[in-house]
């Protein structure tokens, strides 16, 4: 099972125990991850020029159709990013004659052979929950965990396709199979805050500071996160406290705990 991983420009420079966890636990389960000279998803241009948004993106998915490989990613920014461009390029024929036009000076091509997955959905969907449970060897239990979706996974539903954006499970799911609990709360599908953060911190700080305070009042001890974004926001909310009153963790740090692997392997 080979894909492209695609990291994005937030998990190399600010989380890299995300990179680290994604590839602990998928080389664990046997998932060959090959890199590849990627460039910026293009999310930062969307709102300056469609074309250069899209080109970015579009030069991802070129290089992994190139080398055959479908593109993995663990950033749900990213996920949404690229997926959108996707679906831009298969509804706009003038769109993708300009963006391939570019595309040739480097000698590539978007064809729309590559797909796009989420690593949760690849852990969930082709490794699937049972053959998940049946590795694990260390259990989570007791654990009792808020699971935050994060919003460009689940929202455009057409675009995205990752799971149902009003009711989605695939999170929780994955949560249960290491043994740990997924807690039930309001506020579970409300954005984190992050992409408010420079145009309005006080909204944002309100917006994660709700979000935090749901999950506790829901008898949550964790928050888990697939999104380096939605990560970084609860620890920075929490970032002038000595005691932060939840811990955060990545997804793929709770799977590969309760497959039993090296806290240090994991970004721990």
């Amino acid at each position: 099972m080979n894909y492209a991983l695609f990291l994005g420009c937030a998990i190399p420079s600010r989380l890299p125990a995300y990179a680290a966890s994604t590839r602990a636990v998928l080389q664990h389960l046997g998932v060959t991850l090959l890199d590849l000279e990627f460039n910026c998803c293009g999310y930062p241009a969307r709102d300056l020029s469609r074309d250069a948004f899209v080109l970015a993106a579009a030069r991802n998915l070129a290089l992994a159709e190139r080398a055959g490989l479908n593109l993995l990613t663990p950033c749900a920014c990213c996920f949404g990013t690229l997926r959108h461009a996707i679906t831009f390029l298969n509804e706009d024929a003038a769109l993708r004659s300009r963006i391939n036009e570019a595309l040739a000076a480097e000698g590539l091509a978007w064809s729309g052979a590559a797909e796009v997955e989420h690593v949760l959905a690849l852990l969930a969907r082709v490794i699937g929950v049972d053959a998940l449970s049946g590795a694990v060897r260390e259990p989570r239990t007791g654990l009792r965990v808020a699971a935050q979706y994060g919003c460009h996974t689940l929202r455009p539903s057409k675009v995205a396709r990752f799971d149902n954006a009003l009711a989605p499970t695939i999170f929780e799911d994955l949560i249960r199979l290491t043994g740990a609990t997924p807690v039930d709360w309001p506020r579970k599908l409300d954005c984190c805050g992050d992409p408010l953060h420079e145009a309005n911190a006080a909204l944002s700080e309100h917006m994660t500071r709700a979000k935090i305070a749901d999950a506790l009042a829901s008898g949550a001890e964790v928050m888990c996160t697939a999104c380096p974004h939605c990560h970084l926001r609860f620890d920075g909310a929490q970032a002038d406290s000595a005691d932060p009153s939840i811990g955060t963790l990545l997804y793929t740090q709770l799977l590969g705990l309760a497959l039993g692997l090296p806290a240090k392997s994991l970004g721990l």
